[in-house]
């Protein structure tokens, strides 16, 4: 469940569509201070809320760290006094990926670093320790009361910049303070947070454990992936945060984390912390339609192009395909994210159902004068400005991804010389820089490839939403006709005049009536972006205000408390219990798997072929103290709510003793950035009795485990509550493995 960094992912028995989700049982991304409000007790939860959080005070939120992983971000936990850091396999693997050559892959081999020597810098790593989190919505609408539209709008920006530069002016050295409108609005929150930069690769499992079941099993349950990898933290000689330096030392966290290997069952309570990237829990009907109908069809084909183009390149040129591995994994995640979640807002009727509560919204608001005046036409005017904003969606889908700057270098540029000269202006000197670096970096195969793709998807656009320039460019051509053009084209892009830097510069200054004559297609999407960006930049200024409204209704009809704000990459709690699912009609998932089940789906080949030693250890019943039941316990399900970032959250039991490591979500509960369902939506987690398991008997990596508190398991070692629990510090000293 990785979030690229380059795409905002903002953007995922009977259905049950509440109008304030956090109504519905284990529903709820909530922020720290709403733990506190939430009725843990009845549901399981053995310690004290100021355990999980307890601002100024310490609590496990302390252990609970955000990740830069590359070009993603996922979730990390600290699990040892000396920075040793847990999270996924998925969430390190861009740092494998870095320091692997042909003759060296480390993805495939996983790697031991031996000792902390043996550690090496994860490249453009970083995590970011939350020390501050305040619901700041009354001090930014302070004063605003009286104010409506742009104005109300426009105070409110200023008042949340004004609050952070001063809260900034008093934060502690390194820290950085950011104050965000959550929900258009609706909700403000101060976040204060501290970066450490020096970033190392600890331990990872081979492929064939860490990515086991690969694309086919990704989102899809049972499953039986090792998803893990051990990092750790560096800091200067003097605690500081500090950028990688040799004579850096391990980090000292306030607080990490106890793991349980007394083993989990069906039912048990647990809970999650970690930063989920994205939500739209809120939304009017229209916006959920929009995902259904354009954005979502055309991504998860986006993204099955980028996949399948890389991929294919990647399979007659092994440095490629080093090269190309996170790419192609994150790519194939990202589509079967989207078409997973397409998928299911047609199977659960999303739209259908949040269009009948907002039936009886209206009918809420017209049976009150006071509520009338108040929302006014709150609905209509959504129902107008999404319409109308909407009319040509499923081209609009495709022109704001035209061209893409992944994989169109060549058209990209011409893109951005032709816009500069239809705006008039001309190229700065950074603009030229961009051009210049992208052209040197380019890749014609994938450039050609993927020009096709975009070609072919305006060729299937309905007849409402046609694109004219394209229209144009290949009229009089039908089916192989028309694809032999397109190709004819594509070829004379990638392998023509403007794949030199200085035609780009001389395109900026041409004359803009000469571009739409001799490149009537690329000035045709320069227009359209126009005119697109013109319909956005239009409905952008007036949503806010609508909802607002829509939101204020949402929550103020069903009198829910308390209300969790949509998710935004920041610290946020969830809570279920272990639980299957039924998947279909007549079949039903049990909620947990094991390392036999891994060994039954052995086929010797790719992306199925189990290590030869995991199946010695099975047959050997050689588990440690780890195995149960004749093996040892792999993957778990539950109904706690995450999303997209939550890859690496440690879930824990009542007693807030890690149990397992989140690292996916099912096929069957995508779409869950719009909504959740009880019934289908869950979690998948990798039991930290595998995670170190592996990592000591097959790894040969019992140095790393060594630095780890474990409760439970066998000779009767209890697990205290973490109330009862010293306060941990620098000075305290893992309990020893015992055997």
């Amino acid at each position: 469940m990785k979030l690229k960094g380059i795409i905002s992912l903002a953007l995922l028995a009977s259905f049950v569509l509440s109008l304030v989700p956090s109504a519905l049982a284990d529903e709820g991304m909530f922020t720290p201070s709403q733990i506190a409000k939430l009725d843990l007790k009845k549901r399981g939860l053995k310690i004290d809320p100021k355990d999980i959080w307890n601002p100024g005070n310490g609590g496990l939120t302390d252990a609970i760290i955000r990740l830069n992983a590359g070009q993603g971000s996922c979730t990390a936990e600290f699990v040892s006094p000396d920075g040793l850091i847990l999270t996924n396999h998925h969430c390190g693997f861009d740092a494998l990926v870095s320091a692997s050559t042909p003759e060296k892959d480390l993805v495939e081999t996983g790697f031991n670093a031996g000792s902390r020597a043996g550690e090496f810098q994860a490249k453009n790593y970083a995590i970011f320790i939350t020390t501050r989190v305040e619901d700041v919505t009354a001090k930014v609408r302070g004063g605003t009361e009286s104010l409506t539209g742009d104005a109300l709008s426009t105070a409110l920006a200023k008042n949340a910049k004004d609050l952070a530069t001063a809260e900034q002016a008093k934060a502690p050295a390194r820290s950085t303070i950011s104050v965000q409108p959550i929900d258009s609005g609706y909700f403000y929150y101060l976040y204060q947070t501290q970066p450490i930069t020096d970033i190392r690769m600890v331990y990872a499992p081979p492929r064939n454990i860490g990515v086991f079941g690969g694309d086919p099993d990704n989102f899809e349950w049972t499953r039986h992936t090792g998803d893990f990898s051990f990092l750790r933290a560096y800091v200067a000689p003097d605690g500081s945060p500090a950028d990688y330096s040799p004579n850096n030392v391990p980090y000292h966290p306030k607080r990490y984390m106890t793991l349980n290997i007394g083993g989990i069952k069906d039912g048990d309570f647990t809970f999650v912390m970690g930063y989920p990237g994205g939500t739209t829990r809120y939304r009017e009907s229209w916006s959920i339609d929009y995902a259904k109908e354009a954005n979502f069809p055309f991504l998860f084909r986006w993204f099955r192009g980028l996949a399948d183009t890389l991929t294919a390149e990647g399979a007659t040129d092994e440095d490629k395909r080093i090269k190309f591995q996170s790419d192609i994994a994150d790519y194939n995640n990202e589509r079967k994210l989207y078409e997973g979640g397409f998928l299911r807002l047609i199977r659960a009727n999303v739209v259908e159902n949040r269009r009948a509560e907002e039936a009886k919204m209206a009918a809420w608001i017209a049976a009150d004068p006071q509520r009338q005046q108040h929302y006014g036409t709150m609905l209509q005017d959504l129902k107008t400005l999404s319409e109308t904003t909407n009319a040509a969606q499923k081209r609009d889908a495709i022109i704001r991804h035209f061209p893409d700057f992944i994989s169109l270098s060549v058209f990209g540029a011409m893109s951005a010389a032709a816009g500069t000269a239809r705006a008039g202006r001309q190229l700065n000197d950074a603009q030229k820089a961009a051009i210049t670096e992208t052209l040197a970096n380019r890749d014609p195969y994938f450039e050609r490839e993927m020009l096709k793709f975009f070609l072919r998807e305006f060729d299937s656009l309905p007849a409402d939403q046609r694109f004219a320039a394209y229209d144009k460019k290949f009229a009089g051509t039908t089916g192989k006709a028309r694809r032999d053009a397109e190709a004819a084209y594509a070829e004379s892009v990638v392998s023509g005049d403007f794949t030199k830097v200085e035609n780009v510069f001389a395109l900026a200054a041409t004359p803009w009536a000469d571009i739409q004559a001799k490149h009537p297609l690329l000035a045709g999407v320069i227009e359209e972006r126009r005119a697109l960006n013109e319909r956005s930049a239009n409905f952008a200024a007036k949503i806010d205000p609508l909802r607002r409204l829509y939101m204020e209704a949402l929550t103020t009809m069903e009198n829910r408390n308390p209300v969790y704000p949509d998710a935004n990459l920041t610290l946020r709690f969830t809570y279920g219990n272990i639980k299957g699912y039924q998947s279909r009609e007549a079949e039903f998932r049990s909620p947990i798997t094991t390392l036999k089940g891994m060994i039954e789906k052995n086929t010797g080949e790719k992306p199925f072929d189990v290590p030869q030693k995991l199946i010695d250890l099975q047959n050997a019943k050689n588990f440690g103290r780890y195995g149960e039941n004749g093996s040892v316990v792999l993957d778990f399900l539950s109904t706690t709510d995450i999303i997209g970032g939550n890859s690496g959250s440690p879930i824990m039991n009542g007693n807030g003793e890690q149990v397992g490591i989140v690292f996916d979500g099912n096929f069957e509960g995508l779409g869950n950035d719009f909504y959740y369902d009880y019934d289908t939506n869950r979690t998948i987690s990798c039991d930290v009795r595998f995670i170190l398991f592996v990592t000591e008997k097959f790894g040969g990596a019992k140095w790393v485990v060594d630095e780890i508190k474990t409760v439970g398991g066998p000779k009767g070692m209890g697990s205290a509550s973490l109330s009862k629990l010293e306060k941990q510090d620098d000075r305290l000293v893992p309990h020893p493995i015992l055997y």
